[in-house]
Formats: structure tokens, sequence, C-alpha cells
């Protein structure tokens, strides 16, 4: 059996990024990273791929802290949105840059992990390599970077089988190309990939019949580039510390700003400044995209209050207009529910129905690793979402409903302003509880949300004693390639017990664990109350937020979280990727003068 310092799977932006400070931090250890697509990149991968599809964020602000997306590395240019092959090869050659890519196992998948609950530790893990014999590997140290895109979530609908045309999901996209030559198709869901969809079959001169649930989310935001008063990007806009202050977040104290966020939550006047930022906000988007200049573009106005958008709050890139594809005859959008399909149409239950050739579902993805963690039962402690129960064993932490409910009241306590709660759908209900849908019985259980320390580790003891797993890829933001260099850092740091702030030095004191988990609860609980339709039972998400959480794992780090030289500069430059660009030098100085650079395990 191959045994392994460190395991990564997942071969993605988060993956990449865990793998490549592992190796250059621990260059003697033994490192694999397992990847079941056929080329690396995760949602980048090349199978993934279709012509037109361009990152959210304009250059500049897509890429690692340590590896510049040049212009004249790269086929790209400043201001425009990044092509889906340009970032292929991005991180392909990051990959070569940093001397991973020889460590990359492609097609192959990791089936199950099996923690070893001995003194030293480890996992191990039942790999099938494609069309070969499935092996067993073990892994001292194990991190999973499968991510939140990894696995679609596919309901089946009433007629599927008699509808003659391909069904398939906006995953799938780019293998079935071929419906771009089709007359008329029907796209189902209004999240980002649908409006690529959209986008994607208007422009090839294909009539689409766009269905929006009547009892779903409704339309996500949508933003040019440039938005507000201040014409900022806005991935930018999203980082600029004296407008993160606006935003209500359970970690926001981390940034050191503690009386003016008081200020902004904690008294009338300052909620009141809060809600007219959103207000500004959106306005701005309503306003720029003229959503009310046409009784077509008004079906795509959002339902839930921009407060509460986590990342489905998306960015224009297109090179149309979109809305004036939806304005024209190769549009047409259904605000309703489908009923069944039958051979060549689509059924709504108010009795429309219309001729499609295709239909592409934008049915979201499954929010749990794709792969059996053993012994059973162990995700209780692991911190992935698992079922719902009234009665839960101790250690089932996202369970308990004493912490549940002491989270909850400090939160309100705190943020007074998310007792209001947005009511985006009187007549809301689940898509795997909607008519003419039918999901499998997983699907249907409610489950708990992720339930992990900094989002990245679990607060058990089984786990922190060993160090032998993380995760990484759970937190979505605007900036997530920083979140990839740092949190791979701070990863890095807790298997070799370099932390300042080192969760593991809980274990076997019960008043510090008692704290840790508590922390914990408090951090992932706030997601259902800040972000209620986006985070809830998924993974970490926001958006506003993203600053102050680089600054918490900076302070875990041991490092000074303010890089901009100066007050002014500090609350009022956005944060970018180059402002961390040495961060892994900093540290390692920092670890040479305290004279705690020798690793734990050494």
């Amino acid at each position: 059996m191959e045994r392994f310092d460190y395991v990564v799977v997942g071969a993605g932006f988060h993956g990449l990024a865990a793998a490549k400070q592992l190796h250059c931090l621990n260059p003697d250890s033994t490192l694999a990273i397992f990847e079941g697509q056929s080329t690396l990149g995760g949602k980048w991968a090349e199978n993934r791929l279709f012509p037109g599809l361009k990152s959210n964020n304009l250059l500049g602000t897509y890429e690692y802290p340590d590896f510049p997306m040049s212009s004249d590395k790269f086929d790209v240019k400043p201001g425009e949105h990044i092509p889906g092959e340009v970032i292929n090869t991005y991180l392909k050659a990051y990959s070569q840059e940093f001397g991973i890519i020889d460590f990359v196992r492609l097609n192959t998948t990791v089936l199950a992990a099996e923690h070893q609950d001995t003194g030293e530790g480890g996992w191990i893990l039942t790999v099938q390599p494609l069309k070969r014999e499935r092996v067993n590997v073990f892994a001292r140290r194990l991190i999973i970077a499968t991510g939140l895109l990894s696995e679609p979530f596919m309901p089946r609908f009433n007629g599927q089988d008699q509808f003659g045309g391909k069904v398939f999901h906006s995953n799938d996209f780019s293998q079935n190309s071929d419906t771009l030559k089709a007359k008329t198709v029907t796209v189902f869901g209004a999240g980002k990939s649908g409006w690529d969809a959209v986008y994607q079959y208007a422009t090839a001169g294909v009539k689409v019949h766009w269905i929006i649930r009547s009892s779903g989310h409704g339309p996500i935001w949508m933003a040019p580039p440039y938005v507000t008063p201040f014409k900022k990007w806005i991935e930018k806009l999203a980082n600029m510390r004296f407008l993160t202050w606006f935003s209500p977040c359970i970690w926001g104290d981390a940034d050191g700003y503690q009386g003016i966020r008081s200020f902004y939550h904690r008294t009338w006047l300052g909620r009141f400044l809060v809600d007219r930022f959103w207000n500004i906000l959106s306005q701005d988007v309503i306003t720029l995209n003229k959503l009310d200049s046409h009784p077509d573009t008004a079906k795509l106005k959002p339902w839930l209050d921009v407060m509460f958008a986590g990342c489905s709050y998306s960015i224009l890139n297109y090179d149309q207009d979109f809305f004036e594809l939806v304005k024209s005859d190769r549009v047409e959008i259904h605000i309703g529910e489908i009923s069944k399909l039958s051979p060549g149409k689509v059924h709504l239950a108010d009795g429309t129905e219309f001729e499609s050739d295709a239909f592409l579902a934008n049915t979201g993805w499954k929010h749990v690793p794709p792969m059996k963690f053993l012994p059973e039962g162990i995700e209780k402690e692991l911190g992935i979402p698992h079922e719902v129960v009234d009665n839960p064993t101790p250690e089932d932490l996202a369970n308990q409903p004493t912490l549940i409910e002491r989270a909850d009241r400090e939160i309100l306590q705190l943020f007074p302003r998310l007792k209001q709660q947005p009511v985006w759908n009187k007549k809301f209900v689940p898509l795997t509880d909607q008519k003419g849908i039918r999901t499998d019985a997983a699907s249907r259980t409610p489950s708990t949300p992720y339930m992990l320390h900094r989002f990245l580790v679990p607060p058990s003891p089984r786990f922190l004693r060993p160090r032998d797993v993380a995760f990484i890829g759970l937190q979505t933001n605007f900036s997530n390639t920083i979140t990839a260099h740092i949190s791979a850092l701070w990863i890095n740091a807790y298997f070799s017990g370099k932390l300042v702030r080192d969760p593991a030095k809980a274990v076997d004191d019960k008043e510090a664990m008692e704290k840790l988990q508590y922390e914990t609860m408090l951090h992932n609980r706030f997601g259902r109350w800040r972000y209620p339709t986006e985070w809830g039972n998924k993974g970490p998400n926001f958006i506003f937020d993203a600053v102050p959480y680089f600054d918490l794992l900076q302070h875990d780090l041991g490092l000074n979280p303010y890089r901009k030289g100066g007050m002014f500069a500090e609350i009022s430059s956005p944060y970018g990727p180059e402002d961390y660009r040495n961060i892994n030098e900093e540290w390692l100085k920092m670890q040479e003068a305290s004279g705690t650079a020798k690793d734990i395990n050494e």
C-alpha cells in the first residue's frame, strides 16, 4: 500500500493551492493529488469549458497572490473578464511553476476515506483509477478540496423518458454543445449558469424558453462590473474596509474596528445608514440594468433583498447586451412551475406548453464531499452536513439544541437587523418538494450546516489530536484565489503545529474545547441568519465579509493583517491578491524570529 504524508483530493483552485503550500513549505514530504476528471482545473477543467465561458472577475482579481496573471504571459487584457481556457492554462502554469504537476493523478477518484483511530492517526483511502483495479492508499494527512461544484444535483422530471430530446445539467453543457444548433431549447433555473446558457443559446440564434420557478428564490442579482456612485469593480468594492463595515459579520471584529462596527449594527442611527447603503447598491444595479424599462427585463428583478444575497450575486460578463437579447423574440421568460415533459414539449402547471428540442437544468449542486467517510457515523464529528436529529449524541456538534439556541441569541443581540429576515417568496417550496420533479430520499432529508473551525478543520478531539484532516474550498466569496492561498498556508501551519492560535491546544482542556466548539457553532450558525437562501446547510458563502475573514486567519498565523501602509489607505483602498503577495515569506521570517520553525512532527 502506497503511503503519503499528504493527500489532496481535488485539483481545482483550492486543491492546487493546498498542494503548492504543502510542497513548497515541506519539500521533503511525500504528496499525491487525486483528481477524478481528465484534466486539472476543477470547474475550469477542459471538459467543463465551452466557448464564451468567462470568469466573473476582471483581470487582476482572479489570481494567486504569488503568481500574477500577467497579460504578457496569458491571453487576456486589463479590464477584461478571463476566458475559461485562459484560466485552465493559468492553473497548469501554476502547477508547473511550483513543481506540483507531477504529483497530480488524473482520472483517479477517491471513493472512500476511513479514519485510523490510532496514535498516529491518518486515513486509508479507497482509490479508483480509470480502467484499473481500485487500490488502497494511506494518507497521514488528508485535505479535501472537492469544493461545492463537483457533483451536480440533477432531479428527474415527470415525462423525462418520453421527452425525446437531451435533458442535462448545466455542468454538462460543453458535452452537449450540439444543442446550440437546435431550433428551440428550454433553460430551467435562474442561477448564473442559467444566465450563461440563455446567453449562449440566444446569441447562437436558438429560441430559448427560460423557466424561473414561481415558488423558488427568483432571479439572482446580476450587476455590471462597475457599480455604485464610486464606479468600482464589484469584486474590489467588496474588499474595501470601510464598506465591509456595513455588513453584519460575526467575525468582523477581527479587523480591529470594533467601535465603528458596533455603531453601525448596534445603534438605530447606524442601522439606518446600513439600510441606506444596501438600498443604494440595489437601486444602482436595477437602474444600470434598466430592469424596469421593459416588461420582460422586469421579470429579472431579484426577489431577495441584496443585503441577504451571497455569492449568487454575480456579474454581467457578456460581450453583447444580455437584456437586449431578453427583449428580443429569441428569449421568452416563464415565471411558473414545470408540470411534465412530453415528446418534444414542456408543460407548465398553468397550462402553458411549448415545443423544445433540449432541456438544460440549472438545478445546483450537492453540498457534501463526493466520497464515503468511515467508520459509519464519523460525519457527526467530521463537521460535514448530515441528518438533522432531535436527540443528538454529545459528539454531534451541529445538532446540539442548547448551543444552537445560545448562538442564535448572541447573533441577534449583536445584529438586531438580522431579526428582520427577508421574505423573498411567501409561496416558497424547496425544489426537492416541487410537484412534477422527483428526487431521491437523501436529497429530501434535512441536513445540518458544515461545522468546521475557521471553515477549515473539525473542532473534534478525534481529529485535532492527530491533526490529520482539513477541508479547503468550502468558503465562497469574490476573492476565492486569495482565500485559497491564505487558507492553504493556515492548513500547513495547523498540520505542523505552528499556529499562534492553535485549535489543537484545546484537546484535553474541557473549558477550552467548549469555547472552541461554541465559536465554531457561532460562526457557522451565523450563515442561517446572514445569507438564509445560500449558506444554510451549504458551505460558508459571503461577499463583504472576506477581508475580516482574511484578518482572522492572519491573526491565527501571527501576522499583521494591516498591509496598506497608512490609515486612510487601509480603510479606503481595496484589498487584492497583490496585498498578500509576500505572506509566505512574512510567515517564514516570523517562524525564524520566534524560533518555532521546527515542525512538531519532526
